[in-house]
């Protein structure tokens, strides 16, 4: 940031948008006599004081310093002392404390006054009554409450935009706001309003009022939706969602000449949808009103919506059929339509919605023939207006428990904490909430990413051209009727997650081309009548057996092995045979019944004995607090034993890891994490292992623990943790692993109470960095189907005796799937300050975010320094912002280690390899390199060609697969 600027003829000076830091106080604006505008906001601005000069622009109109990072009290004083002010954008900082009184003495001018975002609390003091010029008025996301609105804000005659969402305001919505006569556009969105809604909002003197726009969903409304609205025929948008409003929808309501947005989810209201929408009213663009009571029949005249893209009726109690003037509505790209009552076919002609995306059409009474029309657009769907709407994704994920794969919903003005507690939520016994932007997975030549027709009585084959909606991501037609083949076309569904067939008449060989499919995080095509061997390729044999059970004649891993038979041997006796052989046979027989019996009793005597023993045993032992090891009914030998393995412990039992852990005791453990905890346990050979006891809470720990054994336990590689078997028993399950001495880099790195940092001079951390890239770069490119590790970072790049890096850690790193790869998962997959930015808005997780993770673990390596660390960046930046910020003021060396720059005889290579780094943490993934490049650049690098750093990795053996 600029000290200040000279020239006392200035008259405008924007420097937004810039990424300038430094302290604001200190940016000395001079004079500053002609000043009339000054804008730095979206920058990086700290400092807990204005610059003393500011008091001299006294012609000032426009002050801009929001979305910056300025923590302080709002400087009343100061800012009243700007007479001629009458923009002033604050927002999206940290200022605290009450709004100041002395900001209202001298608003008389004022037009236009952000605060929101910030960490405001109080309410608005009394003196902003005097803004008489005042027409916007953004208070949103800040801790404000009392009476304000009524005492102050309706004052305010001449303001048009009032934003007052997220904020602590209780009691009714004042009626005292209809004082002002110029509002258009009213936000009280997620605060605390009870009581109705105001039937005088519409009730001014204006003729017609000027309200477009009124907000107040997320509160805690009640009573009916007043016929009054009716009168606002300038409103545009009308958002009443999760609130308790019932009651039928006025029809002066949908007789609105303008209205385009009708947004009143998860509410109480009944009634039907009229007649004659978007004809006798406003052309509507979007129509979510999903999770109330409204019945009757979806009208026909919704074919006349021309303008319409999202529809959401689900969870109402709708009949009749689907209308098929739908399929006119060109720029729909989400219907949602489940948990009615619907009836009839399917119409064809939602296959001529060119910009469809998702159907859920689940859980209704739907007969009739799949209409192969619904892949018609397959290949021409290109990104539209829906691109950008906040929303939020229920993703059902209790099996057979729960009814279709989930539900979208719409979020724009909803607190997390409110949907979590919605019943919808709780359903399912399992659901896990995405929530983010609206993002097409595709540039153009799309598909439909989204098609549920599940729980109807659906017949006839499923459409072979399903198979070319290549973007589409969850296919569930469970619980229908349907009968043929699985299509072998389905190997075409590259970005499939879930595909769901099960409960049908399905007959035939599961297609060997469901192999191919990486994305494929959860398949079920139990209860049908398949036959033949599950295909051993791809993902196929790491789901459960009870995805595959009650089939016909269906073999293979998980199930029963092919080709073996439960018939019993049968005796054959000839008709010659005489009397007395047979009454030998029969004796013979008795005999030798005598004696399995007899032998059985001693076992079992003897089993007896050696169970006691055991449980003495373990109960003797101590636990680590949380766990609590009791066992019982479960027979020997309890082998962690894996064919697959190189080295397979056959001899283990479980009661050799608790004795060799004591019990998995607290002093046995060595390293915790989101996915269990590790203890060091020597066994009675002597070998050293680490074994990590997974968290159990649900069945999805069962399939990331099938998923990291298949994934871990047949890929071997020098850069990955071996992994040497598995143990399960009752809801416990646990791997063992090569133990790695020196621990992980994170420790090794950072925790110099331990003797870390002083061990890594830059030879070594040269090494661990193409180590730990050689592992990345592995998983990403060679392993079939690829895989995505997901939460690299330097607790989990482990340390054998030689300092060779060992990528660890694939309790998240599950083979690619599409909904937790595509959809970025509320509870955010990977670990804060490895994160790419992406994630939180793109909801794609792909390998340029493991690049990216690398890219920080390479700056940690180069710096010395943690992701995270209050004490070096504050609470508000990170290694990444602080490292791009020294970049950008040409002081790259202060991002160095001081110990390496002192160490190494060469500070090029080090500025070489922190070139990576930047390109590893490029803002927009399509720029970074691939792990491939990464591992290409550094052997570029590489000076000495007697060092064995890059042995075994070859680029031209590679193939580096963007997609």
């Amino acid at each position: 940031m600029p000290n200040g600027f000279d020239g006392d003829s200035i008259k405008l000076l924007d420097l937004s948008n810039n990424n300038f830091s430094g302290v604001f106080s200190g940016f000395d604006l001079g004079h500053c006599r002609s000043l009339v505008s000054l804008n730095l906001s979206h920058n990086a601005l700290s400092g807990t004081e204005f610059p003393s000069s500011l008091g001299n622009c006294q012609v000032l109109e426009t002050l801009d310093i929001s979305h910056n990072e300025l923590k302080l009290k709002i400087p009343g004083v100061r800012l009243s002392g700007l007479k001629s002010l009458r923009e002033l954008f604050l927002g999206h900082n940290q200022f605290y404390g009450e709004i100041p009184e002395e900001l209202g003495n001298a608003c008389s001018s004022l037009v236009v006054l952000d605060l929101s975002e910030n960490k405001l609390y109080g309410e608005l003091p009394l003196s902003f009554g005097k803004c008489s010029s005042l027409q916007s008025l953004n208070l949103a996301k800040n801790y404000l409450s009392g009476d304000f609105l009524n005492s102050v804000v309706s004052k305010l005659s001449s303001l048009r935009y009032l934003y007052a969402a997220f904020n602590n305001i209780t009691g009714p919505i004042p009626l005292s706001l209809t004082n002002c006569t110029q509002l258009q556009v009213l936000d009280l969105s997620s605060n605390a309003f009870t009581g109705n809604v105001p039937s005088v909002l519409c009730s001014t003197s204006n003729s017609p009022p000027a309200l477009k726009k009124i907000l107040l969903a997320g509160n805690y409304l009640s009573g009916q939706v007043p016929v009054e609205l009716g009168r606002c025929e300038n409103l545009r948008t009308i958002d009443f969602s999760f609130n308790n409003l019932n009651g039928p929808i006025p029809s002066e309501i949908w007789s609105l000449p303008n209205l385009s947005d009708f947004i009143m989810w998860a509410n109480n209201l009944t009634g039907e949808i009229p007649e004659g929408i978007c004809v006798n009213g406003g052309n509507l663009e979007t129509m979510i009103l999903n999770n109330n009571f409204i019945s009757g029949s979806i009208p026909q005249s919704i074919a006349k919506c021309t303008n319409m893209i999202w529809v959401s009726l689900s969870s109402n109690r709708i009949t009749g059929g689907i209308p098929a003037g739908i399929g006119n509505l060109d720029k729909l790209a989400i219907l949602q339509l489940g948990n009615n009552s619907l009836t009839g076919l399917i119409p064809p002609e939602l296959g001529k919605c060119r910009s469809l995306i998702w159907l859920d059409l689940t859980s209704n009474n739907l007969t009739g023939t799949i209409p192969s029309e619904l892949a018609n657009q397959a290949g021409l769907v290109i990104p539209g207006s829906v691109s950008g709407k906040q929303f939020a994704f229920v993703r059902n994920e209790g099996g057979t428990s729960c009814r279709g794969a989930g539900g979208l919903v719409e979020f724009e003005d909803i607190r997390v904490e409110r949907l979590e507690g919605f019943p919808m939520i709780h359903s399912c016994p399992l659901t896990r909430i995405y929530s983010g932007l609206t993002v097409y997975t595709f540039a153009y030549n799309g598909s439909m990413i989204f098609l549920d027709l599940s729980y109807n009585t659906l017949s006839g084959s499923i459409p072979e051209n399903f198979g070319s909606m290549s973007y589409l991501q969850v296919l569930n037609m469970g619980h229908n009727r349907l009968t043929g083949a699985i299509p072998e076309s389905f190997g075409g569904l590259k970005a499939i997650g879930v595909l769901d067939l099960s409960h049908n008449n399905l007959q035939g060989y599961i297609p060997g081309s469901l192999g191919t499919l990486s994305f494929l995080s959860d398949l079920d095509v139990s209860n049908n009548n398949l036959t033949g061997s599950i295909p051993s390729g791809g993902q196929l044999t790491t789901f459960p057996a009870s995805r595959y059970l009650n089939n016909s004649n269906l073999c293979g891993v998980p199930l029963q092995p092919c080709g073996t038979s439960n018939h019993s041997a049968s005796f054959y006796t000839s008709k010659k045979n005489q009397p007395i052989e047979a009454e030998i046979v029969v004796g013979i027989v008795s005999l030798l019944l005598f004696i399995v019996v007899l032998l059985f009793a001693l076992y079992r005597v003897k089993r007896y004995r050696k169970e006691e023993q055991r449980e003495k045993y373990i109960d003797s032992l101590p636990t680590s607090g949380s766990s609590s090891w009791k066992i019982s009914s479960f027979p020997e030998p309890l082998s962690i034993s894996v064919a697959t393995f190189d080295k397979p412990l056959r001899k283990l039992k479980f009661a050799h890891l608790l004795e060799a852990t004591n019990g998995f005791s607290a002093e046995s453990l060595i390293g915790s994490g989101g996915f269990g905890e590790v203890y060091k346990a020597k066994l009675k050979d002597g070998c050293v292992v680490a074994i990590k006891k997974l968290i159990r809470v649900t069945s999805q720990g069962d399939r990331e623990f099938m998923a990291e054994m298949e994934t871990i336990g047949k890929i071997k590689h020098r850069n990955l943790v071996q992994l040497l078997g598995y143990c399960k028993i009752g809801d416990e399950r646990l791997l063992v692993y090569e133990y790695m001495r020196w621990g992980s880099l994170e420790t090794v790195l950072h925790d110099r109470a331990k003797g870390g940092g002083s061990k890594l001079d830059w030879a070594a951390r040269k090494k661990i960095a193409i180590g730990s890239a050689r592992g990345l770069a592995f998983l990403h490119h060679s392993c079939i189907p690829h895989i995505i590790h997901r939460d690299m970072k330097s607790s989990n790049i482990l340390l054998d005796e030689n300092f060779e890096a060992r990528v660890s850690d694939f309790g998240m790193a599950r083979l690619v799937d599409a909904l937790d790869t595509h959809l970025s998962v509320s509870t955010l997959a990977g670990t804060p300050g490895y994160v790419p930015p992406e994630y939180y808005q793109s909801f794609r997780c792909t390998t340029k975010g493991d690049v990216y993770s690398y890219g920080v673990i390479l700056l940690e390596l180069l710096s010395g320094k943690r992701p995270i660390d209050s004490s070096e960046f504050g609470d508000d930046n990170n290694l990444v912002g602080w490292s791009k910020q020294l970049h950008r003021e040409k002081r790259v060396n202060d991002i160095l280690d001081p110990d390496l720059v002192m160490q190494t005889s060469s500070e090029t290579e080090l500025y070489q390899y922190l070139r990576i780094a930047f390109e590893c943490l490029d803002e927009r993934p399509n720029r970074r390199p691939t792990m491939i490049q990464v591992m290409a650049m550094f052997k570029e690098f590489q000076v000495d060609t007697d060092s064995d750093i890059f042995d075994g990795f070859s680029v031209k053996d590679n193939v580096i697969d963007e997609a």
